[in-house]
């Protein structure tokens, strides 16, 4: 996500393919999540299917040219591919990659079934969430241990793209939960449903560790730049997929767990939601301020927008599963208001990013991407 305007020079757009960032990957997050967000809604209108249907493609061809892309940048430019890895700002979003798979996988059971058929969907994603979660665990302990062991950062260096390396897993535990409820009776689907809460608890943990530090930050320190400012919304992210996946992993535990265990993770997923889906409004009401006051001094557009995408998707699927489990109209209502942000956010920004790239600005050097924090 962290990026500046670069050349605009036809020289420049060549050059540029040579620093392919996985930053780039958050535009495939934040398109995959709008139909799974669409189709969780409490209320459907007609017309939305198809549109989440649309999208979903369109995400689908995007992650595509991006992996391809990206096995072509590491086979070319090998020493800037590492390079990426080692940068102590663009190293972080390595997560993002897995998150990617992870969403269009997702998205191919929910809506991609309608063009590709139930079982072609269902095969794709036990592709595309098998991939997301091996490279995802990948990345939530090799990208830890690099900035861990390579960089010396100063107090108050804190972001939100550290958060990217540890969510991929809460991602996993949530899109899991779903084939869990695919498979057949048997130690395999039993197997699944403890590995996402797994999954859960490891995400969660290591989200606890980072986001007091970037609270700290703002406490004590600074905002950052206000090309950074965008990424203060990533916070919601593991907010609003842990409420995501507390409540699909209650779902999917009956038939699988015992009645009486399978009650107690429904309930356990519903009283997590409610405190976490709290904590997420604060922190929405919070950065929407900071946000709003960057934005009348000068917000410049970079590929960061796209954090007002995803975080926001995933707090509309934890806002519909309350709505779910408690019947409330209240989680109903602000599910869909929040739905109708995430479809100008990402309308917005996914205009700004074509023109950026046809502009040649978007792709440039990491070391730029350092100021954007």
């Amino acid at each position: 996500m962290p990026t500046v305007p670069g050349p605009s020079t036809g020289e420049g757009r060549t050059s540029g393919l040579a620093h392919l960032g996985p930053n780039w990957f958050a535009a495939v997050m934040g398109t995959g999540i709008v139909p799974v967000a669409a189709v969780t809604l409490p209320a459907q209108v007609p017309g939305l299917r198809t549109f989440a249907v649309g999208v979903w493609v369109l995400a689908a061809v995007l992650l595509a040219a991006l992996l391809a892309a990206t096995a072509a940048h590491w086979l070319r430019h090998p020493a800037q591919a590492r390079a990426h890895l080692f940068h102590p700002v663009m190293g972080h979003f390595y997560g993002a990659p897995p998150m990617a798979m992870l969403t269009v996988g997702t998205g191919a059971l929910l809506v991609g079934k309608d063009l590709l058929g139930y079982q072609v969907a269902l095969g794709l994603d036990w592709v595309l969430w098998t991939a997301g979660t091996l490279t995802g665990l990948l990345a939530t302990v090799i990208v830890p241990a690099v900035a861990v062991t390579r960089h010396g950062y100063p107090p108050g260096s804190a972001f939100g793209g550290w958060l990217m390396p540890v969510v991929p897993p809460m991602v996993s535990a949530a899109t899991g939960a779903l084939l869990v409820t695919t498979m057949g009776p048997g130690r395999a689907r039993e197997s699944l449903l403890v590995g996402c809460y797994a999954l859960f608890g490891l995400s969660l943990v290591a989200s606890l560790i980072v986001i007091p530090l970037i609270v700290r930050r703002l406490l004590r320190h600074d905002v950052g730049t206000a090309a950074g400012t965008p990424m203060l919304w990533i916070v919601l992210g593991p907010l609003g997929q842990s409420i995501t996946a507390a409540y699909a992993m209650g779902v999917a535990a009956h038939g699988v767990l015992s009645p009486s265990y399978a009650a107690a993770a429904t309930r356990l997923g519903l009283y997590y939601g409610l405190v976490s889906w709290g904590l997420a409004m604060v922190w929405l009401g919070i950065i929407a301020a900071i946000t709003v006051r960057t934005a009348r001094r000068h917000l410049p557009f970079s590929l960061t927008w796209w954090s007002f995408t995803f975080p926001v998707g995933t707090v509309v699927t934890g806002t519909s599963g309350l709505a779910a489990g408690t019947g409330t109209d209240l989680f109903a209502d602000v599910a869909v208001a929040l739905f109708v942000f995430l479809l100008g956010a990402w309308a917005t920004v996914l205009v700004r990013t074509v023109r950026g790239l046809a502009l040649g600005r978007l792709l440039v050097p990491a070391a730029a991407a350092a100021s954007a924090s």
